[in-house]
């Protein structure tokens, strides 16, 4: 007994462990553009106490200048950061996501979560067959507004199942109130539809399955995303597409945040002269950059909601902060 203690107690702190070297990843991702922002605010802050930037200012550099090596810095930094969020980030999230599972197996949050409601289930099965569920509950194997589409070779549908209702009982799948809908090479039907009010479906995938296969967009490259929102495309779920998007845009445009949030304390920093004023233009820039993040989480929201496109979500926080500091550059003196 004592010695099965002691083995799971290394296998916890094991486990423990790998947690948070996965988390690296994921921390360096979200901690550098923040840590971007000190660096610019001191650097540069410092260099003015010391006279140092009326030294150059004087020899005839100009602001680019200056601060070219510390913009080079930022865009390098971006890079890395896109390499790491597209790469690395990805398999780290699935590896803490199952680590996760397993340091909370047998506790009261895992039995929580079985009486948990997915919404906007999307994912593909076998047979090439793509699932839409508006609502799925693990605790009752029972799944509400279904959409199943098949595809040939070529990803054109060759069917489509609209169902009201299905339950997972004795191995077996039964759809209630479904319509089967059967297209030809053309995407044209074949016949009519065919309703029936309860129906066994041959359906490979169980509850389980559903729960571990679906698709989750941090889980994903940006080619698997992009892939993943083409097969999707053909199935009329607009929201969950749009929403896909959004996040599709936002890998792209995240590593934009480091270069972006240097480029936004470079005025502040080079007004820095006598301490109470260096104070306050640290504290406005910090604000400023909050206020960066805020707008990027509030921007991303409006796009999810419908209400922006995709695109414009996902860079509306940027094109803002490069306006304001197009605007503070130019009331430099």
């Amino acid at each position: 007994m004592h010695l099965d203690m002691i083995h799971d107690k290394q296998i916890a702190i094991m486990q423990l462990i790998q947690y948070y070297l996965n988390n690296l990843p994921v921390i360096f991702v979200q901690v550098t553009p923040v840590a971007a922002l000190l660096t610019t605010l001191y650097t540069f802050a410092r260099l003015n106490r010391d006279n140092e930037l009326i030294a150059m200012r004087s020899s005839g550099l100009n602001i680019y200048q200056i601060t070219r090596t510390i913009i080079l810095f930022g865009i390098l930094t971006g890079i890395v950061i896109f390499w790491v969020n597209d790469k690395v980030v990805p398999r780290s999230m699935v590896t803490i996501s199952k680590i996760k599972d397993l340091m909370e197996k047998g506790t009261q949050k895992e039995k929580e979560r079985e009486y948990e409601i997915i919404k906007n289930l999307t994912l593909y099965g076998m047979k090439n067959r793509l699932f839409f569920i508006n609502k799925f509950t693990p605790a009752t194997n029972t799944m509400e507004k279904i959409t199943i589409l098949e595809h040939d070779e070529k990803q054109n549908i060759t069917k489509k199942i609209v169902a009201n209702r299905g339950e997972y009982k004795d191995g077996l799948w039964r759809f209630y109130g479904s319509t089967t809908y059967t297209f030809d090479e053309n995407g044209q039907l074949k016949q009519d539809p065919q309703y029936m009010e309860e129906e066994i479906m041959i359906i490979t995938e169980t509850p389980q399955d559903f729960l571990s296969q679906r698709q989750r967009p941090e889980f994903m490259t940006i080619a698997q995303l992009d892939n993943y929102i083409w097969k999707l495309s053909k199935s009329g779920a607009t929201g969950v597409i749009r929403n896909l998007k959004v996040d599709l845009y936002q890998k792209f445009s995240s590593p934009l945040t480091t270069p972006i949030i240097i480029l936004l304390a470079i005025p502040f920093a080079m007004r820095v002269k006598r301490r109470s004023a260096g104070l306050s233009s640290v504290v406005i820039s910090l604000m400023l950059g909050f206020l960066y993040f805020v707008i990027n989480a509030i921007s991303v929201a409006l796009g999810k909601a419908g209400i922006l496109i995709p695109l414009m979500a996902a860079s509306l926080s940027h094109i803002l902060a490069l306006y304001t500091t197009y605007y503070l550059l130019k009331k430099l003196p």
